[in-house]
């Protein structure tokens, strides 16, 4: 499998009422596709959308 996207790990402040700073991680949202070659590709979600809408335009 191959990984297609740069994108990584975020970490971010969680800042309640109180205004205690606790950290937190947000994680990239990931998902399996098939190329036209049959290769599966680990990307993001927001790169297969424009990955499936740059193909219909080819």
């Amino acid at each position: 499998m191959k990984k297609v996207t740069n994108k990584k790990t975020r970490t971010v402040n969680n800042r309640p009422n109180c205004l205690k700073i606790t950290k937190s991680k947000q994680k990239v949202n990931y998902t399996t596709i098939i190329d036209k070659f049959g290769k599966k590709i680990k990307t993001s979600v927001r790169e297969a959308r424009s990955l499936k809408k740059n193909s219909k335009e080819a």
